[in-house]
């Protein structure tokens, strides 16, 4: 087998699933991020549960050859897949096999062998619906009472404040955020709290001011303000800075960050502060 990818070139991923597709997209784009100058064209077959489903999925894998990625409980749908991949020469890799073969030797027991079984409709699935319909309610300073919050976002326009809270949310966890205006007065809504954990957000003045101004782009609109004003951009963010010392909230820098990893040292302080009782 000659691999046709290589650095600077288009290559095609198809994903097979029995379930959503989910887990595979993410190990799959976790997997591709790692190689430079490399842009995958994907392909989703989600919900492959019978022969007709899975040869629909071989044509269009033998029209475009690339690397098959899949999560196929049956056995008699994964040899029909893995013989064809083997007969065309494309590779195909069991995603979640050495993860569940680890787990059921350790475990000593043996898997369910249940189609899409990571996905059951559990006490976390209910978790994560209404963390998210709490991120919408009380996005962008709206909402009222931010007690029943686990996390409070501060940050000016244009700190990824939203997407944070809306990827915290499918983690299961209640965050909402609150625009910082001009002046560096600390908002009302967020004096008293106790239960939530409040996180300062910033970035560097260079990289507020770049988003700001394509954002006006997207809107057509071109005009210089105090919006994308150098000058006040760092006050509005040297104000913020302060602010978050002042009550000694944790601040993250969001500057060289995306949201994932924002999101990431978020978790870690939720978890330090559980650890340490608080």
């Amino acid at each position: 087998m000659i691999s046709s990818a290589g650095k600077g070139r288009k290559f095609h991923v198809h994903l097979v699933s029995d379930s959503t597709g989910e887990t595979l997209g993410e190990v799959m784009r976790a997997s591709v991020a790692q190689f430079d100058g490399v842009e995958v064209i994907e392909h989703l077959y989600a919900l492959v549960r019978s022969p007709r489903q899975m040869e629909r999925a071989l044509e269009e894998i033998e029209r475009a050859p690339g690397v098959v990625m899949y999560t196929v409980v049956s056995a008699d749908m994964r040899r029909r897949l893995e013989d064809h991949c083997q007969k065309v020469g494309i590779p195909a890799i069991a995603i979640l096999d050495p993860i569940i073969a680890t787990l059921s030797g350790y475990l000593a027991l043996p898997p369910s062998s249940r189609a899409g079984a990571q996905h059951d409709l559990d006490a976390q699935y209910y978790e994560r619906i209404e963390a998210l319909n709490y991120a919408i309610m009380h996005d962008d300073g709206q909402g009222g009472n931010l007690e029943g919050a686990d996390v409070v976002l501060l940050g000016v326009s244009r700190t990824s404040k939203t997407p944070t809270c809306i990827y915290l949310a499918h983690r299961g966890v209640k965050a909402a955020n609150i625009p910082l205006v001009r002046g560096g007065e600390t908002p009302a809504g967020v004096i008293g709290l106790k239960k939530p954990l409040i996180i300062g957000l910033t970035a560097s003045p260079e990289r507020i001011v770049q988003i700001r101004r394509n954002r006006l782009l997207s809107l057509n609109e071109d005009r210089d303000t105090e919006y994308v004003d150098d000058v006040s951009v760092k006050d509005e963010i040297i104000a913020a800075k302060r602010m978050f010392a002042r009550h000694g909230w944790p601040t993250i820098d969001v500057t060289r960050r995306s949201v994932e990893e924002t999101a990431a040292k978020i978790l870690n302080l939720v978890n330090d502060r559980k650890a340490n009782g608080a």
